[in-house]
């Protein structure tokens, strides 16, 4: 058996997606579940970010993916040109599910399955529930191939401790070097490694999403350019030992760089405006993110825009998009700017001197990313994190801001740092709720079939390396909580994940910067549907092709995880009393109004009250 006939996804042979004259990979989603539409949307959105490979609504092709509700979470390794089950079934709903099922699909086998996976892990045959041995099995390297990189304790495709095991306390997996047993399993995102061999196995040389990054780490300061209109430069600056002078890496306080505008000198209102290279839009939606540090005068200003093609082909036209002031506090922030462009264009910061003669610093920004996809409804910074896990325990939690979607439908959040009292109290856990504001009575009630999904960011500079971590839930329009006539605002139940993010991962990865914990959230509109029904052989009759090619006829499953599992137990409730609403900026609804707030299903409920 030679090397090329076996390797079927390093040559364009038989199972190899995208060797063909088409661009995407088609598939349709033939369940009814609305998360779990709205989570393989999500996975397919981060395989653009993060490659080459795309993916499209069924239409027509002989070979395309089908998802589906079935018995567990598994898919076939590598395309049968026909069309093929995946199967995402309850309790396999998350974004790093779909993206280790999808990439069986596009041709990789489990971490542990590797030829010399015996250095690195031992598994435990006696401890593996029986008929679930194959999952573990391991090939030779005439048969499949690293691609030339080192074992992968991080990937997505790699095993937990605890997969398929007989004995919940008994592990099925551990790792040589015991550090790496609570690394493997690892529920967030796919890793390094793992995108690096998807982006060799599809040539892959750009992302479909990601139009620009930057952390002025090189001098040519990513090909941004300074304009030869204003009164001043900005400056690449060094960042310096000081802690207030840090730039907004998490580790290398005294390396890195980042771009300063002074406005300790010169006269108030003097202008530098730093323009980006030219892009040309694939997409109409852009999301501008960056973290800036406003600490001069309280008068001094950055202000946010694109100039775009005027329509004569000269990118001259300046659209405004946001601006921010100073004030007063000395600390990174998070800029989260979405906006719409088919045309080419820059992005152009326009940094504003106020007082020259008060100012201590300047303005400054670092961390850019540019990308062709929705923003989050609302980012979250929670600072001084580190203070926050040791002056709280099981049951506290911290409460966000006010946020208010693109619909108008008002919500805060609520994290726990330990969890739940009943927990481990080694995980984070963040719930969300509706609440009142004086627009409800022209919203659609119940709030239903919409999908709320929480991120909590890796914040690496390069966002084509986050490891973040994510939940989703879609709020069920068929139960109501109602508005009690004696509360004049009103506050849902908290529903959301006991577990989310476990405290190892933290420092391990960069969920903490400058001491700040980010969350993203997304609450917006109804989920795509994207249904539909195709005739598709069953997974009990997919048929294998003759030869070598009958071992690629396997399915391989993706165990539910034991912190899955824990995160889905339901809690007792107790009928809540009128608590007030921390919402006290809020023009009062009337009292009269009743306000239904959706009960949402499949999910944990906290009762917590403001």
């Amino acid at each position: 058996m030679s090397l090329a006939a076996v390797t079927v996804y390093l040559s364009c042979t038989l199972f190899r997606w995208l060797c063909y004259m088409y661009e995407d990979i088609e598939f349709c989603l033939s369940l009814s579940d609305l998360n779990t539409k709205g989570v393989i949307l999500q996975a397919f959105e981060m395989f653009r970010l993060k490659s080459c490979v795309d993916f499209k609504p069924y239409e027509g092709e002989k070979t395309y993916l089908q998802f589906e509700k079935l018995d567990g979470c598994w898919s076939y390794v590598g395309d049968f040109q026909t069309g093929q089950n995946v199967s995402i079934g309850a309790r396999c709903e998350y974004k790093d599910t779909v993206e280790h099922e999808v990439l069986h699909a596009l041709g990789f086998y489990h971490e542990q399955s590797r030829t010399d996976r015996d250095d690195y892990v031992n598994i435990w045959w006696e401890q593996i529930i029986d008929g679930q041995a194959y999952n573990f099995n391991k090939y030779d390297d005439d048969f499949i191939t690293d691609l030339n990189t080192p074992y992968d304790y991080e990937s997505v495709m790699h095993y937990g401790p605890y997969s398929f095991n007989k004995n919940s306390s008994i592990p099925s997996i551990t790792t040589k070097i015991p550090e790496f047993n609570d690394v493997i399993g690892q529920s967030q995102d796919l890793s390094k490694i793992d995108l690096e061999r998807l982006n060799r196995m599809y040539n892959c040389a750009s992302s479909l999403t990601l139009l620009d990054q930057c952390s002025f780490e090189s001098i040519n300061i990513c090909g941004m350019v300074q304009s030869k209109t204003d009164d001043a430069e900005w400056q690449r600056t060094a960042v310096a030992a000081s802690a207030n002078a840090s730039n907004s890496e998490p580790r290398c306080t005294k390396r890195g760089y980042f771009m300063h505008f002074n406005t300790t000198v010169g006269h108030p209102n003097e202008t530098a405006l730093l323009e980006s290279r030219i892009f040309y839009p694939r997409r109409n939606t852009k999301c501008l993110q960056f973290f800036y540090k406003i600490d001069g005068s309280l008068k001094d200003k950055l202000i946010v825009w694109i100039k775009r093609d005027d329509g004569s082909g000269n990118i001259r036209k300046m659209v405004f998009l946001f601006p921010f002031t100073a004030d007063g506090e000395q600390h990174w922030k998070f800029a989260n700017i979405p906006f719409n462009s088919q045309a080419k264009f820059r992005y152009v910061f326009h940094g504003i001197k106020g007082d020259p003669s008060t100012s201590t610093g300047g303005i400054n920004i670092d961390d850019i990313s540019l990308t062709e996809t929705q923003c989050p409804t609302g980012v979250w910074q929670i600072r001084n994190f580190t203070s926050a896990l040791q002056n709280t325990a099981k049951g506290d939690y911290i409460a966000s801001p006010v946020f208010f979607n693109s619909e108008g439908y008002c919500f805060v959040l609520s994290l726990s740092p330990h969890g739940p009292v009943n927990s481990s109290g080694s995980y984070l856990g963040i719930m969300f709720a509706l609440c009142s504001a004086e627009n409800d009575g022209g919203l659609e009630w119940p709030a239903g079939d919409r999908q709320v999904t929480f991120t909590i960011v890796d914040q690496n500079p390069d966002i084509t390396q986050r490891m973040s971590a994510s939940r989703s839930f879609v709020t069920d329009p068929n139960q109501i909580h109602s508005k009690s006539k004696k509360c004049p605002l009103c506050l849902c139940p908290f529903w959301g994940w006991n577990y989310i993010l476990p405290h190892s991962e933290l420092h391990r990865k960069s969920f903490l910067k400058d001491d700040t914990l980010m969350v993203f959230v997304n609450f917006e509109g109804n989920v795509p549907s994207y249904v539909i029904l195709l005739s598709v052989v069953s997974s009990e009759q997919q048929p294998c092709e003759v030869g070598w090619a009958e071992s690629l006829c396997l399915v391989q499953s993706h165990p539910v995880s034991s912190v899955a599992e824990q995160g889905l137990k339901p809690r007792s409730t107790e009928p809540q009393s009128c608590t007030p609403n921390h919402c006290t900026t809020l023009p009062l609804t009337s009292p009269q109004k009743m306000n239904p707030c959706p009960v949402l299903s499949q999910v944990v409920q906290w009762q917590f009250f403001f």
